[in-house]
């Protein structure tokens, strides 16, 4: 009896490309489309433009001035739960938003 006589799994190594580590070469099945391969992250243009200062300045707005208004601006007694958890809160989801913003390209 042989190997694939029982259906079970047989290797076959020309399935395989040695380049590639042991994934499926293009064409072979298993892959969609084979000419839709995404480029490699090294060959896209990254620099670090206007939106990477915006992203700083946000992050400094975030990690540096909205504590310091914390800090050094006593909230009184009925606007303490607001600031402590507005203040913070705020500047967070604009930070997430601006990240996202910033990284993601068209």
């Amino acid at each position: 009896m042989s190997p694939s006589d029982d259906g079970g799994y047989v290797h076959t190594p020309s399935g395989f490309d040695a380049e590639t580590d042991g994934t499926e070469k293009s064409g072979e099945p298993g892959n969609s489309d084979p000419g839709s391969e995404s480029p490699h992250p090294e060959t896209a243009d990254r620099e670090f433009d206007w939106r990477g200062w915006l992203l700083v300045a946000v992050i400094v707005f975030a990690f540096l001035v909205v504590p310091a208004a914390i800090f050094f601006v006593p909230p009184g007694a009925e606007g303490y739960r607001f600031a402590l958890l507005i203040l913070p809160l705020a500047p967070a989801a604009v930070l997430a938003i601006t990240a996202v913003w910033a990284t993601t390209r068209p």
